[in-house]
């Protein structure tokens, strides 16, 4: 018996994992033949609502990500360059790359649209199911898989990415701006650190995890709005259960591609 609940557990756990895939599958998909009706007015919506996802998820976290960003920006850099006194300069670019860019910069960022973004699009959609908004698309004609989940999904790998890009600048430069009030070292020696000790590697790796996290965050919030049926009650767990899953496979993801590139 202990044997056949791991077996049905672990078959259950493959089915949730072919969800997700197959819905952020079949969405990017049903795009990809949509260019070969010839579905304009079709992609011009599209875009339209990719647009209005980038405007919610990333330019109106902005003002969240920049007092974050400066926050830690600030204290980092403020202990980092106590480093100096040491005689260390050297690691100092070399932590702050690591730090902010490669680590802090790509998951809090991910964390903070988890909380604002993921929320909102789970509830969202959940709220499309109960009140029987996704029937009566389906029922005119309308993919959903085309105006609702990809639009959602693209724009959400669009905005995290530059969020992280954005997180990343501010942290380094608006945090070595607010502490420059107690710091003696010039601006151009703190940049030539930081700048020579950036690798390639650095960029690479933030970029990819901001990519792949915007993609976990928005298609699994998406999921969970799908998975409500008719009941209003359903909605909270249905958020509850989102915000747990991209909290959980952001983490898991980030300490896979670190280990890949570091280890």
């Amino acid at each position: 018996m202990k044997f056949e609940k791991i077996g049905r557990n672990f078959l259950n756990y493959l089915d949730y994992l072919g969800g997700i895939s197959a819905l952020f599958t079949f969405s990017f998909v049903e795009i990809i033949l949509s260019r070969f009706r010839g579905d304009k007015a079709g992609r011009k919506l599209i875009r339209d609502i990719i647009k209005k996802q980038i405007l919610f998820t990333g330019y109106d976290a902005l003002s969240i990500i920049s007092v974050i960003a400066l926050s830690l920006g600030f204290v980092i850099i403020i202990q980092t360059v106590t480093l100096m006194n040491f005689g260390v300069e050297r690691m100092i670019g070399s932590i702050l790359n690591a730090v902010i860019l490669r680590e802090l910069g790509p998951i809090l960022t991910a964390i903070i649209i988890i909380g604002r973004s993921g929320t909102a699009i789970a509830t969202e959609i959940g709220n499309m199911k109960v009140n029987h908004e996704i029937e009566a698309l389906e029922s005119m004609g309308i993919d959903t898989m085309r105006f609702v989940v990809f639009p959602r999904i693209v724009g959400g790998m669009i905005s995290v990415t530059a969020l992280t890009v954005y997180f990343s600048f501010v942290g380094i430069v608006g945090g070595f701006l607010v502490a420059s009030f107690s710091l003696t070292i010039p601006f151009t020696k703190f940049f030539s650190i930081i700048f020579s000790t950036m690798e390639i590697n650095d960029i690479l790796i933030a970029l990819i995890k901001s990519v792949v996290f915007g993609g976990i965050i928005s298609t699994l919030s998406v999921y969970y709005g799908f998975k409500v049926n008719m009941s209003s009650t359903e909605v909270p767990q249905a958020v509850t259960k989102a915000v747990v899953s991209s909290l959980i496979f952001t983490f898991v993801f980030d300490g896979i591609v670190t280990a890949m590139f570091y280890l």
